[in-house]
């Protein structure tokens, strides 16, 4: 009978469920998961049915509100992949803008989306791009600088989010702004700058025309989107910049039409240029398409490499200058210098030529911007995906195996997580603040080449890295300091974890092996080791000392841990007997007089401990960690009640 009822319950629990499986299977909505328990009350059935009946309900409420979470974040994802590979391929700077404005009103599900940009010009700021807009008086404003929830966003260069504006007092009210704004019909409004550097440019909004609480991973999106939008308009007016100059050039050859061979040379690197910045070249194409032209070998040299008089000459004229027998045009954007093209061994350049090598250098610059914002973009969406490893986010293993393969990553291999930090002393926090943009930048670079990730963590970086064949964890520490600190020519102090294995499958590791890194990471620090790498297996007990999360258990299991299963499986005496053997001075004899047992008793448990725990046990190091490890556990079994 009993055997009867409990399969009657086990049919009454999957019958409950199956009408939430079919709910889930067909995508339902939300309200449509009441209806099985309201149809169940309206027949009169049970309580307990009833009751299993809501369990059910919110079992599959959880489980359709984490696919949707998921959704969710893939989609985040694609738009961002889809707005980079548009910037990759710019041509049409208001299309890529009207698409970065769709895909994040429609990410963030608003009424409106639009973007405002400031003319320096006429000193006011003006709508751009606007979607989902309905009132014309809201789409032509134009605003004063410092005006509204956006001139906030503009003066602090931080994001502001306001869930009623009308009654939000934080920013200063115009009535041409609140007309437009009550002509649209907006109550909810966020907003986040557009910046290049340090300058702010413009403002990305998102909105509705309800009162709303923007999440803080929805400010973050719309961040993303707004530095896409920003290195878009900044390629774009490089671009722009760049076509100038070629027309310019034009006119310059029919001036000097008189001059056929000069004419034909400046005609040929035009269509070289142009054809280079269709096809998306690279800096090494536009050195040797403007050689062949010139007749001359023309080098592209890093900021650093180039030299440095003639570069800052030319950086400031924007002119191609003399220096010795060379010639040097900087390659500048935004007033950052990025390098300089190097025509060698021509002193004597005619004006038209030297003309061409300025124009050279300006697409040069236009290429490694645009090279640039597309591996920013990948590299921020690298960071995503480790800093949903690092806080559990996604549990899905498919999906980070999927998520993971875009990057040529494979998280089923054997990893290694890093945490690094800049150990040179900085001046104030802008220049603090950059160094840190730097050694992310650098980390980011050397997770691409490696087939690992990166991302920004706790005024550091966090690198999630693959452990080769024959490789250590403290060889990959090692290595990964010296490579960092001659990116960022600083010091770089680098912890790493102990090896760790089925990423996709047992994501919350990456959080417990970067905890076991940064404390790695603080023992190299206090030991004075600075700009050195390590692993936790280099510091055995003294780990335990330095580490600000004393890990003992950890720390017990790994010195004696072995020796501690072997008793509790067969019963036998091991652990006592090392007690004794470490008090009686190592000597057998003594030993076996504590224990009261024949020396060869003696002899045969040392003999099976030196093969559970390896011939160098007795080393002085290894002795000293081992009778630590004794007392840390006897001490923590004479804690627990019940424990011998």
């Amino acid at each position: 009978m009993f055997r009867d009822q409990s399969k009657s319950a086990g049919r009454s629990e999957t019958s409950a469920e199956t009408p939430f499986l079919k709910l889930l299977a067909r995508g339902a909505s939300a309200d449509a998961y009441e209806q099985p328990v309201l149809l169940a009350r309206a027949d009169g059935t049970a309580a307990g049915r009833i009751a299993a009946l809501e369990d059910a309900k919110a079992l599959a409420l959880r489980v359709r509100s984490e696919m949707e979470g998921r959704r969710r974040r893939e989609a985040e994802l694609s738009a961002l992949f889809e707005t980079a590979h548009d910037l990759a391929g710019l041509r049409d700077l208001d299309a890529v803008l009207q698409a970065i404005v769709q895909r994040a009103r429609s990410l963030l599900s608003t009424d409106v989306a639009y973007l405002s940009l400031n003319d320096p010009a006429r000193g006011d700021t003006y709508m751009r791009v606007t979607e989902g807009s309905v009132a014309a008086r809201f789409q032509q404003l134009r605003l004063g600088m410092g005006e509204g929830l956006g001139g906030l966003v503009a003066q602090t260069a931080r994001p502001y989010v306001t869930d009623d504006y009308f009654r939000d007092d934080r920013f200063r009210h115009t009535l041409t702004i609140d007309t437009g704004v009550r002509d649209e019909g907006l109550v909810a409004i966020l907003g986040v700058p557009l910046a290049l550097g340090p300058h702010v440019i413009g403002v990305l909004f998102a909105a509705d025309r309800r009162a709303r609480v923007f999440e803080r991973q929805e400010i973050a999106l719309l961040g993303s989107f707004a530095a896409l939008a920003a290195a878009a308009i900044d390629a774009a007016n490089l671009l722009t910049e760049t076509r100038q100059t070629l027309a310019d050039l034009e006119r310059a050859n029919e001036i000097i039409g008189d001059r056929s061979g000069v004419i034909e040379r400046a005609s040929d690197v035009h269509d070289r240029l142009a054809e280079l910045v269709l096809r998306g070249g690279g800096v090494h194409d536009v050195s040797a398409a403007v050689s062949q032209v010139l007749d001359g070998t023309v080098r592209f040299a890093d900021a650093g490499a180039a030299p440095g008089d003639a570069v800052e000459v030319s950086r400031a004229e924007g002119h191609a200058v003399r220096h010795g027998d060379d010639w040097v045009a900087a390659v500048a954007a935004g007033g950052e210098l990025l390098g300089a093209l190097v025509l060698d061994g021509q002193p004597g350049l005619d004006p038209v030529d030297q003309r061409t090598l300025e124009r050279a250098a300006m697409v040069t610059s236009l290429l490694l911007l645009a090279r640039r914002s597309a591996a920013e973009a990948e590299q921020r969406v690298r960071g995503e995906l480790l800093d949903d490893l690092l806080d559990a986010r996604d549990r899905d293993p498919r999906l980070l195996r999927e998520r993971a393969a875009r990057f040529d990553a494979d998280l089923d291999s054997v990893h290694v997580v890093l945490a690094a930090r800049l150990d040179s002393p900085v001046a104030d926090a802008d220049q603090e603040a950059a160094a840190r943009r730097r050694l992310w930048s650098a980390a980011s670079h050397l997770a691409a080449t490696r087939q690992g990730l990166a991302a920004a963590r706790d005024g550091g970086t966090v690198l999630l890295l693959p452990l080769g064949r024959g490789d250590t964890a403290t060889e990959l520490a090692r290595r990964t300091a010296r490579d960092l600190g001659t990116a960022v020519h600083e010091a770089v102090t680098v912890g790493a974890s102990a090896p760790v294995r089925d990423l996709a499958a047992r994501p919350e590791t990456v959080a417990e092996a970067y905890a076991e890194g940064q404390r790695c990471l603080d023992a190299l620090r206090l030991l004075g080791r600075a700009g050195d790498g390590a692993a936790a297996e280099d510091f055995g007990f003294l780990g335990l000392l330095l580490a600000g999360s004393r890990d003992i258990p950890g720390f017990v299991e790994r010195t004696i841990g072995q020796v501690v299963t072997y008793d509790e499986k067969r019963g036998t005496d091991l652990l006592r007997t090392l007690d004794a053997y470490f008090a009686c001075g190592m000597s057998p004899a003594r030993t076996k007089d504590e224990l009261h047992v024949h020396v060869n008793t003696v002899a045969q448990r040392l003999e099976r401990v030196g093969r559970l725990l390896g011939p160098e046990w007795q080393s002085p190091a290894r002795a000293l960690e081992i009778q630590l490890a004794l007392r840390l556990h006897r001490l923590s079994s004479s804690a627990s009640p019940g424990q011998h």
